[in-house]
C-alpha cells in the first residue's frame, strides 16, 4: 500500500488529537460529578442513569469495531442475510426491557450470576457462571475486537500492530479504572453520536461513489474478480461469484449459508443469551432511574440496532464493487499479497473503503470511530467483567473485604485482563480474518445456549431447582466444547480448501447445532428438576415471574451464609486525612476512595433504600408511552424482516 493513503496529513492527525481530548474531558467530568467510591457508585452508575445514555450506552457496547469490520466483511462476502443479526435484536430488547430487568431489579440484584444464585441456592452455579462468562469474554469480545481495532489502525497508519494495541488500551484502561460505570455510559453516549455521524457520512460517499441503490443491486451481483485461477488448478465458480440470493435476509434451509430457521430461531436462542443474560447488556439497564428509564433506554438502543444493515453491511457489499480484486480475492497468493491472510480479504472490506473514499479530515474522523466503537465496547467489558470478578469470584475468596479492598480489586483486575488480552491477539492473528466474524459468532454458539436455557426456565419456570440447571449447564457446556475443540482441530476451511472435518460433527450449521444444543439442555434441566425436590416458594417470592408481585417476605436460600458486616475502619480514616502526603491524597482522589462516607444509617433508613432500589413501579403516563413505543418498534421489526426477505 502506497504512503500517500496513509493517515499523515496535518487535517486527520489534529481530528484525532481532538477527538482524545474530548473523550478524555467527558470521562473526567463523569469522573468528578458522580459517587464512585462505593460499589454501587463504580459499578452501578449509583443508578442514577436516564434514558439516553442507557439507549447509546447498549447501542455502542455492543457495536465494536468487529462490527465495522466483521459485518461489512461477511456482507461483502455473501450479502445482506448478516444484517439479520442485527435486527434480530430489535425484538429481544423488548424482551429485555419488559420481561428479565423488572425482575432482576425486584431480586435486587448487581451481576447475573448473583441472581442465579438467589433464585437457586449454592455456590457451584454463580462460580460456573462467573468463570464461563470471564473466559467467554476474553476469548471472544476483546481478543476479536482489539485485532480488528488493530486491522483499522494497521491500514490507516501503518503503525505496528502491537504497538497500536498497547496505545489504545491504555487510553481505554485509564478511564475505566478511575471512573466506574458512569464515566463508561456517558463516553459511550459520546461514542455513540460520533460513530452514526461518521459510518452516516461514509455511506453517503460509497453510495454516490457506485451511483444510488439500483445501481447498486446491479454491480454488486458483477463484482468478480479477474483473478480466478492459479498454477493449472481453476477454482469453483460458487466461491467467487456473488450468492443469487445475496439481496434476501431468510435463505434456503439447507443450501443457505445462513439458513432462515437458524437466522430466526437458532439466532434468537443467542440473542436471547446476549441481549437479556449478558452481563454487559444488563449492567446498563440496571443503572437506571426508574423501570421507564430502562424500557425507554431498551428502545433507543433498538431503533439504534436498525442502522448497521444501511451502515455497515451495504458499504461492505459496495467496498467488492469498488474494490473487487482486493476484497473478493480467491487465489491464497493473491489474498496473502493483498492482506496478509490466504483465506480470503473480505475483512478489510470497511477500512480499505474509509482510507480510499474519504476526503482528509473526514478520514480522521472515521478512524476516531473505529477507536471509539473499539473502545465504548472494551471499556464495558472491562467494567462488567471487573464488576463479574469482584462481586461474585472476589468475595469468596476474601468473605471479609472491606468496600475499599473491593473497588481495589476490581482495578487491578482490569490491569491483569489488560495483560491477558495482549497475550492473546497472537492466537487472533492466527485464527486469521477468513475466520474472524465466523469465530465469535460460533463459539456464541457453542457456549451460549445452555446458559440461555438456564435463565429463561430460572425466570418462567418456578420448578426448576438448583440440581436441574447445574447439570444442564454442564453437560449443555460438555457437548458444546466437544463441537468447538472438534472445529479448531481440523480448521473451519476456506472455499477453495474445504476443512475435512467429519461431516457428523461440523456438517451441521451453527445456528441448527445452538437449537439442538438448548433444546438438550431445556430437557436436561426440567428432567433433573422434576426428580429432585423443588424450591418452596417462601425463597422465591419476586424471583420468578409468576410470584413477581408477591408482597411476602422472602427467605433468601443463602440466608444462613449471610456474612456479618466487614467491621469499619471509619474512626481510623477520621483521623487519618490530615495526616496522609499528598501523593496519597491525589492517589485516594484518582480512585475516587477518599469521598466522604456519609453518616451511618439506621435500620429504617437502610430498609427505605433498599425498598427503593427494587421498586419497579412506573407512572402510569410514562408506562403507557414506553408501552406504546415498544410495540411500534416489534411492528418496525417485522416489516424490515418482511421486505428484504
Amino acid at each position: 500500500m502506497d504512503s500517500s493513503e496513509k493517515i499523515n496529513n496535518p487535517a486527520d492527525i489534529s481530528v484525532i488529537v481532538i477527538y482524545f481530548v474530548v473523550v478524555l474531558a467527558v470521562g473526567l467530568w463523569a469522573m468528578l460529578s458522580t459517587n464512585r467510591g462505593t460499589v454501587g457508585g463504580f459499578f452501578l452508575a449509583g443508578r442514577s442513569m436516564v434514558w439516553w445514555p442507557i439507549g447509546a450506552s447498549l447501542f455502542a457496547s455492543n457495536i465494536g469495531s468487529g462490527h465495522f469490520v466483521g459485518l461489512a466483511g461477511t456482507g461483502a462476502a455473501a450479502g445482506i442475510a448478516t444484517g439479520g443479526f442485527e435486527w434480530n435484536a430489535l425484538i429481544f430488547v423488548v424482551v429485555l426491557g419488559w420481561l428479565f430487568v423488572p425482575i432482576y431489579i425486584k431480586a435486587g440484584v448487581v451481576t447475573m450470576p448473583e441472581y442465579l444464585k438467589k433464585r437457586f441456592g449454592g455456590r457451584r452455579i454463580q462460580m460456573y457462571l462467573s468463570v464461563l462468562s470471564l473466559l467467554l469474554y476474553i476469548f471472544t469480545k476483546i481478543s476479536a475486537d482489539i485485532f480488528s481495532g488493530a486491522i483499522f489502525i494497521q491500514i490507516a497508519m501503518g503503525l505496528n500492530l502491537y504497538l497500536a494495541i498497547i496505545i489504545l488500551l491504555g487510553i481505554t484502561g485509564l478511564y475505566t479504572i478511575t471512573g466506574g460505570l458512569a464515566a463508561v455510559i456517558y463516553t459511550d453516549t459520546l461514542q455513540t453520536i460520533i460513530m452514526l455521524v461518521g459510518s452516516i457520512i461514509l455511506t453517503g460517499f460509497a453510495f454516490a461513489e457506485v451511483g444510488g441503490y439500483e445501481a447498486f443491486m446491479e454491480k454488486y451481483m458483477q463484482a468478480i474478480p479477474s483473478n480466478i485461477s492459479y498454477g493449472n488448478i481453476t477454482i469453483d465458480p460458487k466461491c467467487y461469484t456473488p450468492r443469487a440470493d445475496s439481496f434476501h435476509i431468510f435463505r434456503d434451509p439447507i443450501t443457505g449459508d445462513l439458513p432462515w430457521p437458524g437466522l430466526t430461531i437458532g439466532l434468537s436462542i443467542l440473542a436471547l443469551w446476549y441481549w437479556c443474560t449478558d452481563q454487559v447488556i444488563v449492567q446498563r439497564c440496571l443503572s437506571a432511574k426508574n423501570m421507564s428509564h430502562v424500557k425507554a433506554g431498551c428502545i433507543t438502543c433498538g431503533y439504534l440496532k436498525l442502522l448497521p444493515m444501511f451502515l455497515m453491511v451495504m458499504p461492505g457489499m459496495i467496498s467488492r464493487i469498488l474494490y473487487t480484486d482486493t476484497v473478493a480475492c480467491v487465489v491464497p497468493s493473491e489474498c496473502e499479497k493483498y492482506c496478509g491472510t490466504k483465506v480470503g480479504c473480505s475483512n478489510v472490506a470497511y477500512p480499505k473503503m474509509v482510507v480510499d473514499l474519504m476526503p482528509n479530515g473526514l478520514r480522521g474522523l472515521m478512524l476516531s470511530v473505529m477507536l471509539a466503537s473499539l473502545m465504548s465496547s472494551l471499556t464495558s467489558i472491562f467494567n462488567s467483567a471487573s464488576t463479574l470478578f469482584t462481586m461474585d469470584i472476589y468475595t469468596k475468596i476474601r468473605t471479609r473485604a472491606s468496600e475499599r479492598e473491593l473497588m481495589l480489586a476490581g482495578r487491578l483486575f482490569i490491569l491483569a485482563l489488560i495483560g491477558i488480552s495482549i497475550a492473546w491477539v497472537p492466537v487472533v492473528q492466527s485464527a486469521q480474518s477468513g475466520q474472524l466474524f465466523d469465530y465469535i459468532q460460533s463459539i456464541t454458539s457453542y457456549l451460549g445456549p445452555p446458559i440461555a436455557a438456564v435463565f429463561l426456565l430460572a425466570i418462567f419456570c418456578k420448578r426448576v431447582n438448583e440440581e436441574g440447571a447445574f447439570w444442564g449447564l454442564v453437560i449443555g457446556l460438555a457437548i458444546g466444547l466437544s463441537r468447538m475443540i472438534a472445529e479448531f482441530a481440523y480448521g473451519t476451511g476456506s472455499c477453495v480448501n474445504p476443512s475435512n472435518c467429519p461431516k457428523i460433527i461440523c456438517g451441521i450449521h451453527y445456528l441448527y447445532f445452538a437449537i439442538i444444543l438448548f433444546g438438550i439442555s431445556t430437557i436436561i434441566i426440567l428432567g433433573v428438576s422434576l426428580i429432585t425436590k423443588p424450591i418452596p416458594d417462601v425463597h422465591l417470592y419476586r424471583l420468578c415471574w409468576s410470584l413477581r408481585n408477591s408482597k411476602e417476605e422472602r427467605i433468601d436460600l443463602d440466608a444462613n451464609e449471610k456474612i456479618e458486616e466487614p467491621e469499619s475502619n471509619d474512626d481510623v480514616s477520621e483521623q487519618g486525612d490530615e495526616e496522609q502526603g499528598c501523593c496519597k491524597k491525589a492517589y485516594n482522589w484518582f480512585c475516587g476512595l477518599n469521598q466522604k462516607k456519609g453518616p451511618k444509617l439506621s435500620k429504617e433508613e437502610q430498609e427505605a433504600i433498599e425498598k427503593k432500589l427494587t421498586d419497579t413501579s412506573e407512572k402510569p403516563i410514562w408506562r403507557n408511552v414506553v408501552n406504546i413505543n415498544g410495540i411500534i418498534l416489534l411492528t418496525v421489526a417485522v416489516f424490515c424482516h418482511a421486505f428484504f426477505a
